[in-house]
């Protein structure tokens, strides 16, 4: 049932991004805003192709695990609230687990040198919405595994999973502006433009995914005023997905090879990026 429900999101959803690619590509060369460069959009295709074999290599074991957990479940939601109440829930918790697991990944340098990968391009268009770490996938399990454990159903969580790495794709493009009463809720263009900023003032900022109010609770909004420089403080200057993938990796090793105690290696691990490089 989780399968084909899923496949059905997708066969929606992907048709509908290719023709945004596509309007976005027309409108670029329409009103010359060179929005999107071959160099990085091929760099692109490389790190999703490794994302996807990834996804696919850990896809079973996840549900697997989710359902295993979902034995121990905290509590029985399908007792206490309706199914399209469990649906609304479902949305938010996954959104909220995400703002947590994505403000993590930019303040602890193991999990950086993973998620460093998406914010590696100099661009903002929908394409960069797919640009995804290697190891993104194996990375969220530890967090997500909350979800079958309180009582959300794998089968609902799989499906709102996709849905929302969907919404997700929205955000990633120059060409819309500022969406009024919406800003207040959701995470827009304009909010995600903000978060894949190397501004001084838009550096870890607005982590939400489908919703900003978590960033709006937790301090770490930002407004989209002066405008985004994309990219990182320190950019790549490359367009191998490989050398990106694992560039962030090599700087670790480096500095715990060369740590001077335990302690200052353990640090080098799961201690803060010491640039966001």
């Amino acid at each position: 049932m989780t399968e084909i429900t899923i496949n059905e999101v997708y066969a929606i959803g992907a048709p509908i991004v290719l023709g945004m690619i596509l309007l976005e590509v027309l409108f670029s060369s329409i009103y010359n805003k060179n929005l999107y460069r071959k160099n990085d959009t091929f760099c692109t295709v490389g790190l999703l192709s490794g994302n996807i074999l990834m996804v696919f290599a850990l896809k079973g074991l996840t549900l697997a695990l989710h359902f295993y957990l979902f034995q121990f479940k905290i509590f029985n939601l399908q007792e206490l609230m309706p199914v399209w109440m469990i649906w609304i829930a479902t949305f938010i918790l996954i959104d909220l687990v995400f703002y947590i697991y994505h403000r993590i990944s930019h303040r602890v340098n193991f999990l950086w040198a993973i998620h460093m990968s998406h914010h590696s391009s100099e661009e903002m268009n929908f394409a960069v919405s797919f640009r995804q770490a290697w190891f993104g996938p194996l990375s969220k399990i530890p967090f997500f595994m909350i979800l079958p454990l309180i009582g959300f159903d794998p089968t609902i969580i799989a499906v709102a999973g996709v849905i929302s790495t969907l919404w997700g794709i929205v955000g990633h493009t120059q060409i819309v502006g500022k969406l009024g009463p919406l800003e207040w809720i959701f995470n827009t263009p304009s909010h995600h433009r903000v978060h894949h900023g190397s501004n001084s003032q838009y550096i870890d900022k607005n982590y939400g995914n489908l919703l900003i109010i978590w960033d709006r609770m937790f301090g770490t909004f930002e407004p989209e005023q002066e405008k985004v420089k994309f990219g990182l403080v320190n950019n790549v200057n490359t367009y191998n997905p490989t050398k990106i993938t694992f560039m962030g990796w090599q700087k670790i090793f480096k500095n715990i090879k060369e740590a001077k105690n335990f302690n200052e290696a353990l640090y080098s691990f799961f201690g803060p990026p010491p640039t966001k490089n």
